[in-house]
């Protein structure tokens, strides 16, 4: 009778322990690539799933986004300046059966694909447009990541260019070079308003030769103002302008007429 028992109890043991086995919980963020006797079957999950053992083989694949640091790469730009950048990569699964399948370590493929892209599309570029134009440059690398990375079943979010190190010597090239900048621009700036303040001094001299009441004016206002200086102690007579215009005609008339000798 107790043989009998454990002929029965044994093989129920076995077949409690495969069903054990063959259960599988997959959080909602994550999906099964499952193979049967090594060929893909289906992609199963969020939830419980039965993976047969032996028979069936399964794959977790997350389907959340994975931030990707991609180390400081040696760079050359356009033109000839060797900078050290690095960026990070932001990318998520969108395919599990490609990313298992199409790729051994799609992790480690996306790395790598990253590092010899920023090299590439950097290196088109000149200082100055790593230095003011990162979206674009973001923009750029994502478009082409995304485009050879979309066999494998992955879609890259976002790219960000960190940071871009340059040595002592070219930061003080930077330095003088933006020093020269400003000086050029207090320099236009200062000639700008010496063209401007004479357009104003011509008009106002137009504006007094067509009034001389407003030309007799501004004498006497200078000469008050010269006059009230506590620093000076000048005394002036004021010379009627008709006076010098009459010398002007006089000197005038002699230059039309030279008198004889």
């Amino acid at each position: 009778m107790l043989g009998n028992f454990g002929f029965v109890i044994v093989p129920l043991i076995v077949l409690v322990a495969i069903i054990a086995m063959s259960l599988r919980v997959l959080r909602e963020y994550e999906r099964g690539v499952v193979f049967f006797l090594g060929r893909f079957q289906r992609v199963k999950g969020p939830g419980l799933i039965i993976v047969i053992p032996v028979i069936q083989q399964m794959v977790k694949v997350d389907l959340r986004i994975i931030t990707l640091d991609v180390p400081s790469q040696d760079v050359i730009s356009q033109d000839n300046v060797t900078v050290r950048v690095n960026a990070v990569l932001y990318f998520r699964v969108v395919d599990p059966e490609r990313a298992v399948i199409q790729v051994e370590n799609y992790n480690q493929a996306t790395s790598q694909l990253a590092q010899t892209t920023l090299r590439s599309v950097l290196g088109k570029h000149d200082l100055d447009e790593m230095l003011s134009e990162r979206d674009k440059l973001n923009n750029d690398i994502q478009g082409i990541l995304d485009q050879q990375t979309d066999a494998w079943g992955i879609k890259v979010a976002n790219v960000e260019i960190k940071h871009v190190d340059l040595d002592e010597s070219m930061i003080r090239a930077i330095a003088r070079q933006a020093e020269a900048e400003r000086e050029r621009r207090a320099k236009v700036i200062h000639a700008e308003g010496e063209l401007q303040a004479a357009e104003k001094l011509v008009q106002a001299a137009d504006m007094m030769k067509d009034s001389p009441a407003a030309l007799q004016l501004r004498y006497l206002q200078t000469m008050a103002d010269m006059a009230t200086n506590g620093k000076t102690s000048s005394v002036f007579f004021p010379l009627p302008i008709e006076l010098t215009n009459a010398f002007q005609e006089f000197t005038g008339h002699f230059a039309q007429n030279p008198p004889e000798r």
